[in-house]
């Protein structure tokens, strides 16, 4: 006998969110991406269509990373001293987007400096025709210095700047919204802290279409059990009507998954683990691809070879049957 398969029907919807602009829109991307307008639990064609597929970053940073393994900046070469040829190497390697990470310093060591920033996001905008999101250090004041001019220089391109945090994100939100971007709110993992801070903005009177959440989260093997779980109680209760936990979710499992001793180490460890850059990319692919399955609008990779991986399993999960 046929088995009848029970279809939940919710009351509320997650956000629609547009990053980048077109020039009919007054930016210069080439392209753009939708993501959110989800109306069930990931992948549940059977109940709704998912509108927008999940789509995949590639992080990149102003200046030579000092922090990454090895396998990573064997992966991408000589392009990791250029941030315009590394940003066209992101989108030969398959990114919807780019995300541009700044740190405390420039190419030279020096202090991070609002004309190094601007440069960098210029030259990163002429050499991609992909919508960008631009991160600061993570240091209030660093952030505020940079993201300002940035904001003011790229008016119209409706980037996503941050991060915004409880403790700052009065700053990048005026700039954002007096710049036509959208901006990155990240909270350490809890449904509570993620709801509030969006309560925070929004009171500024930024809209929650021009917002997108960064949940964080943790790798494969190190608590991503519990960032998942927070992921799905933020997606439930935005399909159970509230309105401030019904914006799409970016996380960040490359920079998750790069940074335990499974993926960072290649001596020195057993070698029932294998081989180091295979073992580097099954951990980010597998830790991104959990984080889809958990609501995910928008995963972070580093590795070029995860990008394909990630994007099959995407492509699988949007053509599931739907009975």
């Amino acid at each position: 006998m046929p088995i009848e398969i029970p279809v939940d029907k919710w009351p509320g919807t997650v956000n629609t969110v547009t990053l980048g602009a077109t020039a009919a829109d007054g930016g210069t991307r080439s392209k753009v991406v939708t993501i959110g307008g989800e109306r069930s639990l990931p992948f549940m064609h059977f109940e709704n269509e998912t509108p927008h597929p999940p789509v995949i970053a590639l992080e990149m940073t102003a200046a030579r990373p000092g922090d990454w393994s090895q396998v990573l900046l064997d992966a991408w070469g000589d392009v990791v001293d250029d941030p315009a040829r590394w940003a066209g190497a992101c989108e030969e390697a398959g990114a919807d987007l780019i995300l541009l990470m700044f740190g405390l310093n420039d190419a030279d060591g020096n202090p991070v400096t609002p004309d190094f920033a601007v440069g960098t996001v210029k030259a990163v905008l002429q050499a991609t025709g992909l919508p960008l999101v631009v991160l600061g250090p993570g240091q209030a004041e660093v952030d505020n210095e940079i993201l300002v001019p940035v904001a003011d220089a790229t008016k119209g391109e409706r980037l996503v700047l941050g991060l915004c945090e409880d403790a700052n994100y009065r700053t990048i939100v005026a700039s954002a919204m007096a710049n036509g971007h959208l901006v990155l709110g990240r909270t350490p993992m809890d449904v509570n802290l993620a709801k509030q801070l969006n309560i925070l903005m929004t009171d500024m009177g930024l809209p929650l279409d021009r917002i997108v959440m960064d949940p964080t989260t943790g790798a494969l093997g190190y608590g991503i059990e519990y960032g998942y779980s927070v992921m799905e109680r933020l997606r439930l209760a935005a399909l159970q009507g509230d309105a401030m936990t019904q914006l799409p979710m970016l996380v960040n499992p490359g920079y998750e998954a790069w940074r335990t001793k499974e993926s960072k180490v290649g001596e020195g460890v057993p070698d029932t683990w294998g081989d180091w850059a295979a073992r580097g990319t099954h951990w980010e692919t597998l830790t991104a691809v959990s984080l889809i399955e958990a609501g995910a609008d928008v995963v972070v990779l580093r590795h070029p070879d995860s990008v394909t991986r990630v994007r099959e399993a995407i492509d699988e999960l949007m053509t599931l049957e739907t009975a």
